[in-house]
């Protein structure tokens, strides 16, 4: 961002009562999720879980102060866009507020799955009391799962999904209903606008891993029920890179161009869109939508670059995986669910000024830090 930019998102943070000061010491707000019980389907996603489980509907609260110094990994994908960094001021956020050891440990991209798997055997070599992990894979990532329970390091899942059934705990969102929502936005959009049918083309992010899938299940769902027709034209696969992303826009608009009403991408792909449909001349036809929500999202549809953003609140997400980590750990837990959905938001023009971006995103100006030990205060 420039340095106009960015100060012109802070002030929109602020009026819209998020103040970075508060947000860095307060204590979070009890935050609305669904538990889920087992039994659950074997070897299934959350989404099965939530199909298959008993659900109960609630809210979680802060954990107490850990009466020990834990030690929790936290293995990320990579820390290439702002939803990373969000999870990650979430997690060092609270870690200080519990008095526990977090060092997050990311591999490079969504095409390092073997630098992951090399972080998780040096989390289990390393002793720590937990590891969470946010696998790049929806399967590859279980044999290094196993490994670590097999060590006596409880695993805990945080974000993107996998089918491994030696976690824990999953702590994420409906990857499906983050399709579907972001979906059944663009098709309100279009109703509005009088549109019987539109095309629309996805950047979903990099295929295989759990997340990806869940836009574009959702989509389909959402497509299907529809009471106007939906063409999904094109979906382009890829790592959230900029540069990449960039290159799997140009392809769709060279390929679709003026057929296309709408574009869905993740975070780091639908601002990455914004370029080469300027170049194309297309930026007024075509609406970008987004299927999740970074604080450079939010900025962009207070300028009407994008216009929505489901979101799966990641500051939320991680501040609740360390906080059940730490529950777990001390013992507090006596039925530890199979699942903790988050629930989702979602931002346009509409709800701007009142939009809890605390949930959901960094303070503005916050570096990110990957590692605290309250023993070096």
């Amino acid at each position: 961002m420039t340095m106009m930019k960015t100060l012109y998102f802070s002030l929109s943070l602020l009026a819209a009562g998020f103040s970075p000061a508060l947000a860095q010491t307060t204590k979070f707000a009890p935050i609305p999720v669904m538990s889920i019980y087992r039994p659950v389907q074997l070897n299934g996603t959350a989404d099965d879980a939530l199909a298959s489980g008993r659900v109960v509907q609630g809210s979680y609260a802060p954990a107490a102060h850990a009466g020990k110094r834990w030690r929790i990994a936290f293995l990320f994908p990579h820390m290439k866009d702002p939803y990373w960094s969000g999870c990650a001021y979430g997690v060092i956020s609270e870690a200080k507020r519990l008095g526990v050891v977090a060092d997050i440990l990311p591999a490079t991209g969504y095409d390092d799955l073997q630098g992951q798997v090399q972080k998780m055997d040096e989390a289990i070599a390393a002793g720590y009391d937990a590891i969470v992990i946010s696998p790049i894979s929806m399967t590859a990532n279980n044999p290094s799962i196993a490994r670590a329970r097999a060590a006596g390091i409880p695993v805990l899942e945080l974000a993107n999904d996998s089918r491994s059934d030696d976690l824990n705990l999953k702590v994420t969102t409906s990857l499906r209903a983050m399709g579907m929502e972001a979906t059944r936005w663009v098709i309100r959009d279009a109703q509005q606008r009088g549109l019987k049918s539109i095309n629309i083309a996805l950047l979903p992010g990099p295929m295989g891993a759990g997340w990806v899938k869940g836009e574009v299940d959702g989509t389909r769902i959402a497509a299907q029920e529809a009471p106007i027709e939906v063409n999904i034209l094109d979906i382009r696969y890829g790592d959230s890179e900029r540069g990449l992303q960039s290159q799997l826009t140009g392809r769709i608009l060279s390929k679709h161009g003026r057929r296309l009403d709408y574009l869905l991408g993740c975070t780091g792909c639908a601002p990455a869109a914004l370029a080469p449909l300027k170049t194309a001349g297309l930026s007024d036809k075509i609406r970008v939508v987004a299927y999740d929500l970074t604080g450079e999202i939010a900025h962009l549809i207070r300028t009407k670059a994008i216009y929505a953003a489901a979101d799966t609140k990641g500051v939320s997400q991680a501040r609740v995986a360390i906080n059940a980590a730490v529950n777990l750990l001390e013992g507090r837990s006596k039925e530890l669910p199979h699942t903790i959905l988050i629930k989702l938001g979602m931002l346009d023009q509409q709800n701007l000024g009142s939009y809890p971006f605390d949930t959901s995103i960094a303070p503005d100006g916050h570096k990110v830090v990957l590692s605290y030990d309250p023993a070096k205060e």
